[in-house]
Parts: structure tokens; C-alpha cells; sequence
């Protein structure tokens, strides 16, 4: 009998891999000098600490790769800071090969390639295809309170018809609609789609975010606060306008 138990168990899947999209904060150094790295990072994470602490970050290396740069101390100080350094994304093969020692994963960037000016683009001829109109994700509606502490994604629009309470967090990859108060942290546009805008009948929120271009509770000026807004972007600027 304890033998077919042990087979039923070992049979039967003990996990499975599934795709996944998660938001993390992305670091991108402009400067190589870790004291003034931690202190401007420690001023920020006082900002918004429930954003912050204990988040994972991933680090962009790309604008200081030709720079000498000590990885091993700025990894310290960062998970110092409370933060959790997971991945590190551009650099030079020296620092990657640091981030290896420090089992850091190192994330492919992609790589664009441009034709030279003076290439003469090779032409060919097909027949035209049509373009295909793709269907868009589906909304994603919530009736109820989203309490603190949950988290919700949403592959289209997220539309909510209830509170969102402090310590909540909302994220979709198009549109979110808050029909309620917005007190907990508002990302739209996740992947990337800076045509995403953010509507709630009452901005009270911790954080709000449009394809990574954030602004959090102390940047809110008071004339939009406890009133209807649209969020957007408009040259890579985060615009709050009453509605």
C-alpha cells in the first residue's frame, strides 16, 4: 500500500511551466559613483516605500557599459536599500561576466538592425496582403472592492466598478477604469503602449503609471485630487487632467 502511494505521487505532475508577464522596476544607471547611486536611490524608495521596499528591479547597464563600474558593491548596495536586484539588462562582457559570479541573470537585449545610408534597400515584388485586423484582448470587469494587498493584471482593459483600496494593485496592458475611488497603484499600458490612459471618478492614488512613466502620491498636485481624471501621456510626460 505505501508503495502505491509513492507511484501515485510520482506520477501525478508536480508542477507545471506556464508564460507570464510581471512588472518590475527597471534601474537605468547614468552613473557609476555608488555613493551618489545609493543616496538618490534610498531619497526615492522614501517616496513611495510600499512601491519600493522589498521590490524586485532589474538593471540597465547600457548607458555606462563603457564606463569602469564595481557591480559586485552596487548589488549590495542596492539590495541594501531593500531592493532585490534580479536580472541585469545592456553592459559590457566584463560586467557581465561579474553579474554571472553574483548569479545574476543577464537579459537579452534586442538587437535592431539599420541599413547604412549609403545600402540600397533590396526590392521585391509580391502580391499585397491584406492586413489582418487582430482581435483585441477582451476587457477584464471587476464588480468588487479590490482590498489591499491584492493584485490584478488584465490582458486587455481593466475596468472596475468599485474601490480600489490602498495597498491594491491594478495593472493592465491597455485602459484601466476605476469607477470609484483609486487609492492603491494604477499601471496601464504594462507592455509598453504609451497610447494607454487611466480613468477614475476619485484620484486618490498610491501610484500611477502609463507604460512605465510613473508618478506616485506626493507628485499629485491638489487640484487633482478627489476628483475625476483621465491620465495619459503626451511626449513621454504624464498628464492628469480633470474630466
Amino acid at each position: 500500500m505505501p508503495t502505491n502511494a509513492q507511484s501515485t505521487t510520482e506520477d501525478s505532475p508536480a508542477f507545471e511551466f506556464k508564460s507570464g508577464v510581471i512588472t518590475i522596476p527597471v534601474l537605468n544607471l547614468f552613473s557609476t559613483d555608488i555613493n551618489v547611486i545609493t543616496h538618490q536611490l534610498r531619497e526615492k524608495i522614501k517616496q513611495a516605500p510600499e512601491f519600493f521596499t522589498n521590490s524586485s528591479t532589474l538593471l540597465d547597464l547600457s548607458a555606462i557599459q563603457e564606463k569602469e563600474l564595481n557591480l559586485t558593491l552596487l548589488v549590495d548596495a542596492i539590495n541594501n536599500s531593500s531592493m532585490r536586484v534580479v536580472g541585469v539588462r545592456g553592459g559590457s562582457s566584463l560586467q557581465h561576466q561579474t553579474a554571472k559570479e553574483l548569479m545574476i541573470p543577464v537579459m537579452a537585449t534586442q538587437n535592431v538592425s539599420t541599413a547604412k545610408p549609403t545600402e540600397q534597400p533590396k526590392v521585391t515584388h509580391s502580391a499585397p496582403v491584406e492586413p489582418k485586423n487582430l482581435p483585441a484582448a477582451p476587457s477584464t470587469i471587476i464588480n468588487q472592492p479590490v482590498r489591499s494587498g491584492q493584485r490584478i493584471y488584465a490582458k486587455g482593459d481593466l475596468i472596475i466598478t468599485a474601490q480600489v483600496s490602498p495597498g491594491a494593485e491594478i495593472m493592465a496592458e491597455g485602459n484601466i477604469h476605476v469607477y470609484g475611488s483609486l487609492r492603491g497603484r494604477a499601471l496601464a499600458g504594462v507592455l509598453g503602449d504609451e497610447q494607454a490612459s487611466i480613468f477614475c471618478s476619485d484620484l486618490q492614488a498610491e501610484l500611477v503609471s502609463i507604460a512605465g512613466n510613473y508618478r506616485i502620491s506626493e507628485d499629485l498636485d491638489d487640484s487633482n485630487r478627489n476628483v475625476p481624471v483621465q491620465i495619459y501621456l503626451n511626449n513621454q510626460a504624464l498628464i492628469i487632467k480633470n474630466i
